[in-house]
C-alpha cells in the first residue's frame, strides 16, 4: 500500500512531498445518453463495450435520469435473458421540501430473495420538468464463474411529492455464470433524458 513521505519532520514545516502512487484509476468505457430510451443496455463486446475479467469492479454512473412521466422507478438487471436470481435489500431516506417530514426506512417493496425481474435503483422518482436522479451502480468482479456478483448503489432523487430521497440498495446476482450485459429501463414508459457511463477500475 502507498503512503504520503513527507520530507520533513512537520507538515507545516514541509518544503516537498514523496509521491503517491498505486492509487488506481477509473477508465471511462461507455456513455449512454437517453433521448425518450425504453432501455438503455450495455453489452460486452458490442459497440466498444466491456464488461469481462478486464476489471474486477465496474461503476455505473447516472446524471440528470428523468423519466418521461411522473413517479417513476429507474431498473436494472443483467445476464444473457435479464432475469438473473437476485437477492437485495434497500433502505432510503427522505425529507420534504417544505421541511414538514423526514424519514429513514427499509424499503420492503424494493427487495428481492431470488427474484428475477428488474431490481429497483430509485423509486418514484419526480417527471416534473426540473426533476430527475443522479448516483452510482457498482457491480463487482461479474466476470467470475465461482462466485455470486455483488452490487451496491447510492442514489439520491427528486421524489414526486417532492421530496430529497436518497437510496441506499445492495445485492447480489444468485449466480456463478459471468454477467457480460447489463439493461436499464423505468419501470414503464421511457427514459426520457439523462446519461449512463459505465467505467472499469483499473
Amino acid at each position: 500500500m502507498s503512503i504520503v513521505k513527507l520530507n520533513n519532520q512537520a507538515v507545516k514545516n514541509a518544503t516537498s512531498f514523496g509521491s503517491i502512487t498505486g492509487l488506481g484509476s477509473m477508465v471511462l468505457i461507455k456513455k449512454l445518453t437517453a433521448s425518450s430510451s425504453a432501455t438503455l443496455s450495455f453489452v460486452n463486446g458490442t459497440d466498444g463495450v466491456v464488461l469481462d475479467d478486464t476489471y474486477k469492479e465496474y461503476v455505473f454512473t447516472f446524471n440528470n435520469i428523468h423519466p418521461a412521466s411522473n413517479n417513476k422507478d429507474l431498473m436494472f438487471q443483467g445476464g444473457a435473458s435479464y432475469n438473473t436470481p437476485i437477492t437485495s435489500t434497500m433502505f432510503r431516506s427522505l425529507h420534504a421540501e417544505a421541511d414538514n417530514d423526514a424519514s429513514l426506512g427499509y424499503t420492503t417493496a424494493y427487495d428481492q430473495a431470488q427474484g428475477t425481474a428488474f431490481q429497483v435503483i430509485s423509486g418514484d422518482i419526480s417527471g416534473d420538468a426540473d426533476g430527475s436522479m443522479s448516483g452510482s451502480l457498482t457491480l463487482f468482479n461479474p466476470s467470475s464463474t465461482t462466485f455470486v456478483k455483488h452490487f451496491i448503489a447510492n442514489t439520491n432523487a427528486m421524489w414526486f411529492e417532492p421530496y430529497s430521497i436518497q437510496t441506499f440498495l445492495a445485492g447480489y446476482f444468485n449466480t456463478t455464470s459471468a454477467i457480460s450485459q447489463i439493461q436499464f429501463k423505468m419501470d414503464s414508459g421511457n427514459i426520457d433524458a439523462g446519461d449512463i457511463c459505465l467505467y472499469g477500475i483499473a
